[in-house]
């Protein structure tokens, strides 16, 4: 499966379609319905829809569109009802202006006084008339899906690219890593050879001479507590397990944005720890490196459906 990124656009235009009062739908209308789908980042799915009255009723079917494709993300919906073309006016049937005729005729047989309609009045109540013939039913959830598609394309695209910087940043860390493992044992056998001189000078001893047993005890024991204290190995350990893990995960693909985004927390939690164990300039450098590139990460995962 692919990796999803909760960022993305798409947008869709459709002719309305007319129906006549048989139930048939008829050729498109003069107006336009335009719909534009935005998403951000989000904990949760977050949907919220901006519709014209006339599609106030299609909100149920949009909703349920979108959660069968979408599980994360704050969602925006827009739609607009417009024109086809600036200044574009009604195509007028033959039938229509025989019905507006009729209809003037009976109201001066009985107002003799009302003054005939004019090309305004006659396109005002066209338009009206075609607007509550305009059937949006098959129109949006078709128009919908096109834009949904074009969506998940998108959030699909940003998803490889922040994939690709992930697996960039993982072989960074895994880089880092393998730099401070080999660092620890000569840390340690540099301290163990620090304690042997300041107990040799301790105990007055000349050069060459014998150290007692029991001081010797004493200044290996020191060495093997230090080298406790410092040792990094179950967090170098845990570091690469963290890291195959979010590499498998990148693999596998789908809703895994939560689950690194947890993964993101423990690696910065070991680094922290390595740090805080260092005993040379070499690993605090590493453990400083490996955060800032924990973060980066934390950045780009946050974005991950």
């Amino acid at each position: 499966m692919a990796v999803y990124s909760m960022t993305g656009y798409a947008s869709a235009q459709q002719d309305a379609s007319t129906q006549g009062s048989d139930g048939d739908v008829r050729t498109p209308s003069a107006r336009q319905l335009g719909l534009e789908i935005r998403s951000v980042n989000s904990r949760f799915l977050d949907l919220s829809f901006r519709l014209p009255d006339e599609l106030r009723a299609m909100e149920p079917v949009l909703r349920t569109l979108l959660t069968k494709k979408i599980k994360r993300g704050k969602v925006e919906v827009r739609a607009a009802i417009e024109n086809a073309g600036a200044g574009a006016l009604p195509e007028l049937s033959t039938r229509l202006l025989q019905r507006l005729n009729g209809l003037q005729d009976g109201v001066q047989a009985w107002l003799p006084d009302a003054r005939p309609l004019s090309v305004a009045d006659v396109l005002r109540l066209s338009a009206n008339t075609q607007s509550d013939q305009e059937d949006w039913s098959k129109t949006v959830p078709a128009l919908a899906e096109k834009a949904l598609k074009a969506l998940l394309a998108a959030r699909k695209q940003e998803g490889e690219r922040l994939a690709t910087m992930l697996h960039k940043h993982l072989n960074q860390l895994r880089g880092l890593t393998l730099q401070a493992v080999p660092l620890v044992p000569q840390l340690v056998e540099q301290q163990r050879q620090r304690f042997m001189e300041r107990w040799k000078e301790a105990m007055g001893l000349a050069e060459g001479s014998a150290t007692p047993e029991a001081a010797q005890d004493r200044a290996l024991s020191e060495a093997t507590a230090f080298a406790i204290r410092i040792d990094v190995a179950e967090e170098v350990t845990r570091l690469q397990s963290h890291l195959d893990e979010i590499e498998r995960l990148l693999e596998q693909g789908g809703e895994i944005g939560k689950r690194l985004d947890f993964l993101i927390q423990e690696l910065h939690r070991e680094a922290n720890t390595l740090g805080s164990k260092s005993a040379a300039l070499e690993l605090t450098r590493i453990s400083v490196d490996m955060k800032v590139l924990i973060e980066q990460m934390r950045e780009q995962v946050q974005n991950i459906e």
